[in-house]
C-alpha cells in the first residue's frame, strides 16, 4: 500500500465546520495510521490535532461513517454498533447508546460499501457472525472495535465457524478475538475460527485480516479442500471458476487450533503442473500478504498456501505444529502454488516425523523463494523438497537461510533436509545457506533415490556424537563446507572441510553463526547469478562469495 500525503487546511473555517473536520480528520488519521500509511497535517502535530477534534466533539461518536478513508468520496456507509453485554436488538444499532444486543442481529443485515460494523469493546458475543453483502473498491466494509478495553470476544461454541463470511468481497476485519470451542468434534466436524468462503462465485477482491486473535478452536483433522483452522480462505463449487484476489493477513495471532493455522484451499485446482487434480480447471488465488502473524500450537500445518501465484509470506512466526494431526505437514509451505517469496519467518517446535519440517517445496511448486528464514529445534528438520507424482515443481530457491538444531531422527530417507517422494524436482537451487545441529541419530541431507536438487556455498555442521552423515549420491554438490557429515559427497571437487570458526562454536542463534576472521568459508564460495541483493544478516553482497549464510559487509 503506497503512502498517502493529506492537507487539512483548519484555521479559516467556522466553528462548526471545524467541529465537522476535525471529527473527519480524526476518523481518516486512526483509519490511516493502523493502515501504516503516512499522513500530514498542514500546520498541526497529528497530537494536537486529534486533542483539538476530541475537544470539539467532546463524546460524539457518529452514527454515520461519512465518506470512507480511500474510497475518493464515492460511497457514504453506515456505522452500527454491537454491544452483546448492554445492546438490544430492537434499538436502531447507530450510537453507542443504541447498540444491537446480538450477533443475530448484526448477522441479519446486508451490509454494502464503505459499512462499518463496530463491537463493543470488553464484550463478548456468543454465536456466529455470519453478515451478507460486499463491499467496493476503495469502500470496503470494515468491522472493528469501539470503546476501551480488551478485544471485542467472539464464540462460536463449536460452529463451522465463529465469523463466517461467505460468498462476499472487500471485507476488512481488525480487533476481534475470536474463539471456537465446542464439544469434542466427530471425524467429519469441521471447525474454524474464521472462514471466507466462495462458492461458484467468480473472482472475489480484497480481503483484509488485521490485529485479529483466534484461538481454542477444536475442529476436526482436515486439511482440503474443506479444512479446520484458524483463519481460512476456501473455494468451493464446480460450476463458476472461483477465486480470492488480495488476501491480506497480518499482524494476528492463531493459537491452539485444530488443525491448520492459516491457509488457501480451494477446488479449481487442475492444470497441466497438477493435471491429476479431480478439479474442473484452473482459478488460482492471487496476490496474497501474510505478514507478521504469530501460529503456536496448531495441531496440522502452521502456514500453507493452496492453488495459486503470486504471495509475500514474511516475518511471521510459527511455534508448535503439527501436534495433533494425523496428517504429514509443515511449519510454511505450499501446494500446487507458483512465484511465492517466504522470507524473515522464523518456525520451531515442529512435532514428529510426519514431515514436520520448517519449510517445503512440495507438488507444483514453481519460482517460488525462501529467503533470511530461522528454523530450529523441529523433530521433523529443515527443508523438505518433495514433488508427486506428475506434478511439475521447477526453478526454485532456498538461499541465505539458517537452520540451529533441526533433526529428523526417523531413519533416511529422511534427515535435517530431505529430497524425497514420489517425483524428482527440476532445478532446485539450494544455495548459501548455514546449517547446524548437535542432534544425535539424524542425517544432515537424504534422498529416496530422486534428485534435481543442487546444493552451493552452505555450510553443514554436525557436533553430535557420531555425527550426522550425507546419505545423498544423487543430488548436486559444490563449494560446500563440511564438518561432522562423514564422507563428503563425491561430486563436490571444491569442498571444505575445515573448522568454519562461528561467532560461537556452541551457536544458539544466527548471530552465533557469523563468521570470524580467517574463516576457511571466507571467499571460498562460488559466484551466484542473481543471488539476491543481501545475505541473512542484511550485509550487501559484494565481491567474492563466502560460503554460508554470512557474507562480509558489503558496501552500501
Amino acid at each position: 500500500m503506497g503512502s498517502t500525503e493529506e492537507c487539512v487546511e483548519v484555521s479559516l473555517l467556522p466553528a462548526t465546520a471545524l467541529s465537522t473536520v476535525l471529527s473527519m480528520a480524526l476518523s481518516t488519521i486512526l483509519y490511516r495510521n493502523r493502515e501504516n500509511s503516512l499522513m500530514r497535517i498542514s500546520g498541526w502535530g497529528t497530537r494536537a490535532l486529534l486533542a483539538v477534534a476530541v475537544a470539539a466533539t467532546a463524546g460524539a461518536v457518529p452514527a454515520h461513517a461519512g465518506t470512507q478513508p480511500g474510497d475518493g468520496g464515492r460511497h457514504v456507509g453506515t456505522t452500527y454498533f454491537i454491544d452483546c453485554g448492554s445492546g438490544s436488538d430492537t434499538a436502531s444499532g447507530r450510537s453507542p447508546a443504541s447498540a444491537w444486543g446480538s450477533l443475530e442481529k448484526a448477522s441479519s443485515v446486508t451490509y454494502g460499501p464503505g459499512d462499518r460494523i463496530l463491537f463493543k469493546r470488553g464484550s463478548s458475543c456468543a454465536g456466529v457472525f455470519a453478515p451478507s453483502g460486499s463491499g467496493a473498491k476503495g469502500a470496503p466494509v470494515r468491522v472493528d472495535a469501539y470503546g476501551q478495553g480488551e478485544k471485542p470476544r467472539i464464540e462460536g461454541g463449536g460452529a463451522r465457524a465463529a465469523v463466517l463470511l461467505e460468498n462476499v468481497e472487500q471485507w476488512e476485519l481488525r480487533a476481534l478475538d475470536v474463539s471456537n470451542k465446542g464439544a469434542a468434534p466427530g471425524p467429519e466436524e469441521r471447525r474454524a475460527g474464521i472462514l471466507f468462503r466462495l462458492t461458484d462465485f467468480g473472482t472475489g477482491e480484497h480481503y483484509v485480516v488485521d490485529d485479529v486473535d483466534v484461538h481454542d478452536v477444536n475442529g476436526s483433522d482436515h486439511k482440503d479442500p474443506d479444512p479446520s483452522g484458524g483463519i481460512l480462505f476456501v473455494v468451493r463449487g464446480t460450476a463458476t471458476p472461483t477465486r480470492f484476489d488480495g488476501i491480506t493477513v497480518t499482524d494476528s495471532t492463531v493459537k491452539h487450533v485444530d488443525r491448520t493455522g492459516i491457509a488457501t484451499a480451494s477446488s479449481w485446482g487442475k492444470r497441466p503442473e497438477h493435471p491429476n487434480s479431480g478439479a474442473p480447471g484452473w482459478a488460482p488465488n492471487t496476490n496474497l500478504t501474510i505478514r507478521g502473524n504469530k501460529v503456536i500450537d496448531v495441531g496440522g500445518d502452521g502456514i500453507v498456501l493452496q492453488h495459486g501465484h503470486h504471495a509475500l509470506v514474511e516475518r511471521n512466526y510459527v511455534d508448535g505444529f503439527n501436534r495433533r494431526s494425523a496428517g504429514y505437514n509443515v511449519g510454511i509451505w505450499a501446494w500446487n502454488f507458483d512465484d511465492a517469496v517466504y522470507q524473515y519467518n522464523e518456525v520451531t517446535g515442529g512435532h514428529g516425523t510426519l514431515d514436520s519440517q520448517a519449510f517445503d517445496f512440495d507438488g507444483g511448486n514453481n519460482r517460488n523463494v525462501y529467503q533470511y528464514n530461522y528454523s530450529h529445534d523441529n523433530e521433523g528438520g529443515f527443508l523438505l523438497v518433495c514433488n508427486a507424482t506428475g506434478m511439475k515443481t521447477s526453478d526454485n530457491v532456498f538461499r541465505y537461510n539458517v537452520s540451529i538444531n533441526d533433526r529428523n531422527t526417523w531413519s533416511p530417507p529422511y534427515g535435517v533436509i530431505s529430497v524425497v517422494c514420489p517425483a524428482p524436482t527440476t532445478n532446485t537451487q539450494v544455495y548459501n545457506n548455514t546449517v547446524v545441529t548437535n542432534q544425535q541419530g539424524t542425517a544432515m541431507v537424504s534422498d529416496n533415490g530422486k534428485g534435481g536438487v543442487t546444493f552451493r556455498n552452505n555450510i553443514f555442521v554436525s557436533t553430535a556424537e557420531g555425527g550426522s552423515p550425507i546419505v545423498d549420491a544423487l543430488n548436486t554438490y559444490d563449494h560446500n563446507l563440511y564438518v561432522g557429515v562423514g564422507a563428503v559427497p563425491a561430486g563436490d571437487a571444491n569442498a571444505v572441510t575445515a573448522d568454519p570458526r562461528f561467532l560461537d562454536a556452541t551457536p544458539d542463534t544466527p548471530g552465533d553463526l557469523r563468521l570470524r576472521s580467517g574463516s576457511p568459508a571466507l571467499g571460498a564460495g562460488t559466484p551466484i547469478e542473481n543471488a539476491g541483493r543481501h545475505d541473512y544478516f542484511g550485509n550487501r553482497l559484494y565481491g567474492t562469495t563466502d560460503i554460508g549464510a554470512h557474507q562480509r559487509p558489503g558496501l552500501k
